[in-house]
Order: C-alpha cells, then structure tokens, then sequence
C-alpha cells in the first residue's frame, strides 16, 4: 500500500500574468499528489491527480512504433543536444481534423506519452469507427461530443424551425469537446486546437492547458480574430476549425519530476555547464577550479551569449571567408 497525500497549492492571480484571457476562476486551488519520502526520489515528486485516466494500454491499431534519433540526423551528428535513451514509446495516431460527423461516444480519457495534453479514445455512434482526439478539460468517459465541420444537422435544423436562430445554435454547439467552423463559435469563447485554413488540422495551442479566446470576425477578410495566452493576436480562416473548452491535464505545469531518472526515462540527458568541461570539449573548460579564462561568456562554439539574433549574420561574414558566405 503506498501512502499518498494531497496537498493544496494556491497559484499566484492569472490577472497578473500576460494575456490571462477568460480564465474560470483566477484563484483557484490547485491539488497535486505528493508522496511520503520514504526515498529521496519521492520527496520532492508532485503529480497531477488523475484518478479518471485509462490504466492499461492504448488501442493498439491506433499505434505505431516510435524510432527514436538521439538527436543525430542522416549523417549521424548531434544536431540536437540533450536528447537520448529514455523509455520505449508508441505514437498514437490523434484526429486532428475532425471530419466525421454525428454524435462519438467517449470511451474514456488516456495519457498519451508523446504530448502533454491528455486524449481520448471516441466511438462514432453511427459507424462504429473508433479514433483518438484532444480531450477537452473536464471530458470524462460516457460524454458525448460532436463535430460540426460539415454544417448544421438536419435535426437541429429542423429543431429550429427551418432558420438559423443564432441563440439555440449556440446552446446546442458550444459544448466542450465539440468541433466548430470558426464562424459558428459565439466571440469570447475560449477554443483550444484552433486550425489556421480551412482544410487543415488544429495547430494552435494543442498542448496541456492552453486554449485561445475569440476576439471578433472580419466579414470582409473572411476570416476570424483568435487571441492567444501570449498575447499574440492572429487572423484565421473563419471555415478553420477549432474545439470547445480548454485543453486537458491544466495541471501539468506545476508537476515535480523528484528525481534525475524520471527526466532520462522521457529521454532527457543531461546538460553539463561549460566550466565543468575540458578545455578540448568547451571554450569556458579547463583551469584550477570554477575559472572561464577571463573570458566573456559564449556558446561551446564560440559565439558570444550577449550577441542579439540581427548580429548573427554580420558575426559569421567577420570570421567565414568571403567566398563560402552566400
């Protein structure tokens, strides 16, 4: 039996954070597993509480096997530091476009190794056809979510007496987990998944927690107006799709790993500072105890940490000769 307790964290007011949006409710209390220490690695762990999660595996046709890089590419040269080993992994194949019409009855909720969102295993009430999509924050297994991609149902339709009446609309669509055309979703919705053309899958705030706010619609672009938690204000196509609510395991932010393993299983390797190296493997390495030389602080391959993005490409014609700068 292990023993577990819960604690609660108050966050900070998200009012005070750049681009809050729409947030439910800026103090509320934030409930995170902890473990007694009966081992340094169980000290310092947090974990969101998931009691509703799948415990078994995926739906294995929906998978396939991931091959992993070590951050080498075709020529075998670590082009991306820091990455290696780790845990094997099945990608799980997730809808992001949400074609399929009719009411999907969840199965239930699943946490998906890849991401950091959690998904959902979803079953079309009229073929029987199962796939993988985003779970919206507070989707539990039995829920009922429903793509309207392709238009307005007939029965709903019908339930309106023939015309569009924006109100019902809006009552019967707007349910968390759905997937709306950008121009049926009501402004100042929150949406998460959102899509930036027409045809084409959500690529926008997909991760855990995220989610963007409907700001207004443009008529004469056709297009609408998305405020993300950033700040950043963008212009999709008002036939973009996006889904309901915001994005699920809100929570995953303030988890604590505990310990080193936990970050080599997600395939994390370490990150060594400059000065602990050798003088042959980094610019800052070598000398009698925590010395950089007299030098200014640069990256392992000389290029100074103070030298700003613009400057880069007058930095390399300085030192590349003129007949290899293109």
């Amino acid at each position: 039996m292990s023993f577990v307790n819960t604690f609660t964290a108050r966050i900070k007011d998200d009012s005070r954070r750049r681009g809050s949006g729409a947030t439910a409710n800026p103090s509320r209390n934030l409930r995170m597993r902890t473990y007694k220490p009966r081992t340094p690695g169980l000290r310092h762990l947090k974990r969101p509480i998931e009691d509703h999660l799948w415990k078994k595996g995926p739906f294995r046709p929906l998978t396939f096997a991931k091959k992993g890089t070590g951050g080498r590419n075709h020529t075998g040269r670590i082009t991306c530091r820091h990455r290696g080993g780790g845990h094997k992994r099945r990608i799980r194949m997730v809808d992001f476009h949400r074609l399929a019409p009719g009411p999907h009855t969840i199965d239930r909720i699943e946490r998906d190794p890849g991401r950091s969102a959690h998904i959902a295993l979803i079953t079309n009430n009229a073929t029987g056809r199962k796939s993988y999509i985003l779970a919206a924050d507070g989707l539990r297994a039995g829920d009922t979510v429903q793509s309207y991609r392709d238009g307005i149902p007939d029965d709903l339709m019908a339930a309106m007496g023939g015309r569009i009446d924006p109100g019902m609309l809006a009552a019967r669509t707007t349910t968390k987990g759905n997937c709306l055309p950008m121009h049926m979703i009501p402004i100042g919705s929150v949406v998460f998944g959102v899509g930036s053309k027409e045809k084409s899958g959500a690529v926008f705030c997909r991760a855990a927690g995220t989610y963007a706010t409907v700001v207004a619609r443009e008529p004469a672009t056709k297009s609408v107006v998305v405020k993300m938690q950033s700040g950043e204000v963008r212009r999709v196509s008002k036939f973009a799709a996006a889904t309901m609510g915001v994005a699920s395991n809100t929570t995953w932010q303030h988890r604590q790993l505990g310990k080193a393993g936990r970050s080599r299983n997600l395939g994390i390797r370490p990150t060594v500072r400059g000065v602990a190296m050798n003088a042959c493997d980094h610019p800052h390495g070598g000398g009698r105890g925590k010395s950089q030389g007299n030098r200014a602080p640069v990256s392992p391959w000389g290029i100074p940490v103070c030298l700003s993005l613009p400057l880069l490409p007058l930095f390399y014609r300085s030192f590349v000769p003129a007949c290899f700068v293109v």
